[in-house]
């Protein structure tokens, strides 16, 4: 095998040898201009690399502070609905508080001192539920029966009522702006 190679090599040598100059000029330009164009065309790429480096970071930036400003506009209406969903929970809390001084205020008894406070502390707590913004449902007699306002607890059958009329307030009901806090229990007529 090893005369195989050394024959092999031999021949190839004398190939070289025997080829004249002229020939050989143009191989060794051929690599040269190989070797030139990847060169140039490794700038072109570097730079699409980079470009495409440049993008990418770019469209996750443009991301990130899209996120984030869909963060900050939730984080600003959710303390927008934390601030009404508190004032109403207060309120509910107060309000068997205000149906009992009314309870108290409806009983009629002698104008003692006592009625007398019982009178202003029920007034204090109606200047509370006004800055509040808290405000009673108008369910008097003869009103309209609204079902978004007023829950039906009793039916009674009156001639000199229409249809759907409220009879009888038996609880009060409050709201607050829009939002129904506890609707007002009635009895209605027919």
């Amino acid at each position: 095998m090893s005369k195989k190679k050394t024959k092999e090599t031999e021949n190839q040598t004398e190939e070289r040898q025997e080829t004249p100059q002229t020939q050989e000029e143009p191989q060794t330009e051929q690599p040269q201009a190989a070797q030139e164009q990847p060169e140039a065309e490794k700038p072109e790429t570097a730079e699409n690399e980079a470009e495409e480096k440049y993008k990418s970071l770019n469209e996750k930036y443009l991301r990130t502070l899209a996120e984030y400003d869909n963060y900050r506009k939730r984080s600003i209406r959710e303390k927008e609905s934390i601030y009404p969903e508190a004032r109403a929970g207060v309120a509910v809390k107060f309000l068997p508080v205000m149906d009992n001084l009314e309870r108290a205020l409806s009983i009629e008894t002698e104008k003692t001192p006592f009625y007398d406070g019982v009178v202003l502390v029920k007034k204090q707590l109606d200047e509370v539920f006004a800055k509040l913004g808290v405000e009673p449902i108008d369910a008097g007699e003869g009103t309209a029966f609204d079902p978004e306002l007023h829950e039906a607890v009793m039916h009674v059958e009156d001639e000199s009522l229409g249809e759907n009329v409220i009879a009888q307030e038996l609880q009060k009901g409050y709201r607050m702006g829009d939002r129904i806090i506890r609707h007002s229990m009635v009895k209605v007529a027919n």
